[in-house]
């Protein structure tokens, strides 16, 4: 599943997706990512900050015992290892048609490993499923480009090839050894989604 999202986002025309198409080798981001994505990503702050916001008025109490994880100026230096990692998702503010403002969910497996010039990152279990590449971003970031893997699907949509599955973070450090990938405006239910990564032993 994995290997189809490194080769529809690194090997393969993207040109129907974002009307380039990137170097075979390319690990710009820039170059691969559609220009929803892009948007999304260049917005992140702003997507953050209004889903805490909602996210304080019933849940203030939950917000604040998360701490780093929350905090949108909270990045360190540090490109996360390959491994395995004890993962959670939060979800900040609700789009219309979603009841709750804020939703963290129980942990979850997940995997990052070295993919020929890329690492990919796969959410190994849940409804939703993240499933894609972690390309280098700035100095402090780097960035996740994939889709979502839903229900008893069993591979992954080829990035660009349904706006609504389409994913993009920031992925970060934010202590020792713990990092996150933000999702800025994710097409279901919240404003913003946060993956917390602790690795695994």
């Amino acid at each position: 599943m994995t290997r189809l999202i490194i080769a529809a986002l690194l090997l393969l025309p993207l040109g129907c997706a974002t009307g380039r198409s990137p170097d075979m080798r390319a690990t710009n981001w820039r170059s691969i990512a559609t220009s929803s994505d892009a948007e999304r990503l260049r917005e992140w702050r702003s997507s953050f900050a209004a889903g805490l916001a909602r996210a304080r008025t019933s849940h203030a109490t939950e917000v604040a015992r998360e701490g780093r994880l929350l905090d949108p100026d909270a990045a360190i230096p540090g490109p996360i290892p390959n491994g395995r990692y004890r993962c959670r998702v939060i979800k900040l503010g609700a789009k219309r048609g979603s009841p709750l403002n804020y939703v963290a969910y129980p942990g979850f497996t997940c995997r990052i490993r070295q993919e020929a010039v890329a690492q990919s990152f796969a959410k190994m279990s849940g409804p939703q499923r993240h499933d894609g590449v972690i390309l280098p971003g700035d100095a402090l970031r780097q960035v996740f480009l994939g889709t979502l893997v839903l229900g008893d699907e069993t591979r992954a949509m080829r990035y660009g090839g349904d706006p609504e599955r389409d994913v993009a973070g920031w992925v970060e450090r934010i202590e020792p050894k713990r990092w996150r990938i933000v999702i800025p405006a994710p097409t279901f239910e919240s404003l913003t989604d946060v993956i917390e990564l602790i690795p695994e032993g």
